[in-house]
Order: structure tokens, then C-alpha cells, then sequence
């Protein structure tokens, strides 16, 4: 088994929101064991404000480094795993060398809810901690906490 770190890219449409959160929690989640990025099919020009405050208030996670990517950016990189967060980015999704494994972990856009200022953040909220319960699932799978135990933490 190899000792090199595990690859992760969360794509989703516009790399602003659901992607964003993603790749914060996973990278949080693993202690920096796994390289973890994200990247959109028609990336926005900025994080949405929402998923900023979202990841700081609730997950005490900071989004600041982070910004929109298109996928392209990665094209030719080896990857173990590319998760899509949603449904037009896992169908515009590029052929990656070495056949990463694809999953699928299709999430409402929270960006797309209209309503009162509170409803548009519990959106985000909702959101983030079902990502959040996903992931730490995943992790504890073997071949995902398998792998991350050979790498000593940063």
C-alpha cells in the first residue's frame, strides 16, 4: 500500500459554496493527511459569504486561502477520489488520469434558497453538517483510515 498522502477533489458547479465547505472539513477532518481541493465546472468569482460564515461560526473552520478554481486547473493531476457535490458537475467532470474512484454526494444548493436572511444561512448551516456527517463517516471506512494512518500528521 502506498505511503504517499490520499488526493481528494470536491467538485461542484460554481466552486463556491458546497465544494468550499467540503474540501475545509475534509482537510480539518484528516489533520492535512490527504491533500484535499476543489474546483468547479463554471467557477463563481468568489466564495459565497454565506459558506464563509457558515464554516466559521459553526465549524470554527477559516475559508481564507480558499477561492474558486476551475476544474481545468487540475486537468492531468492524479487524484484517488473525486467527490461531486452535485449533479451538472459530476456530468461535466473530465477524464482524470490513473481512473480516480468518482462519487457521487449530491447536495441542495444552498445558494439557491430564497427567503429571510436566516433561512438562507440555516441553508448553508443544513447543508455543511450533512457534508459533515458524510465525511466522517467516510473516513473511518477502511481503505479511507487505513491510508490515512500512514501518514504522520503534519
Amino acid at each position: 500500500m502506498s505511503q504517499d498522502k490520499l488526493r481528494m477533489l470536491f467538485i461542484c458547479t460554481g466552486n463556491s459554496a458546497r465544494s468550499q465547505m467540503a474540501e475545509a472539513m475534509l482537510r480539518d477532518l484528516t489533520r492535512e493527511r490527504a491533500d484535499v481541493f476543489s474546483a468547479g465546472s463554471e467557477p463563481r468569482p468568489e466564495i459565497h459569504p454565506l459558506a464563509v460564515r457558515v464554516m466559521r461560526e459553526k465549524f470554527h473552520l477559516d475559508l481564507t486561502g480558499q477561492y474558486p478554481k476551475p476544474i481545468t486547473k487540475y486537468l492531468g493531476q492524479h487524484f484517488d477520489y473525486i467527490i461531486a457535490v452535485c449533479n451538472k458537475a459530476a456530468e461535466a467532470c473530465p477524464v482524470f488520469p490513473g481512473d480516480p474512484e468518482r462519487i457521487n454526494w449530491f447536495y441542495d444548493d444552498p445558494a439557491v434558497v430564497v427567503g429571510t436572511p436566516e433561512q438562507q444561512y440555516r441553508a448553508f448551516e443544513t447543508v455543511a453538517r450533512q457534508m459533515m456527517v458524510r465525511m466522517r463517516t467516510w473516513i473511518e471506512l477502511p481503505a479511507i483510515s487505513n491510508r490515512l494512518k500512514l501518514i504522520p500528521m503534519a
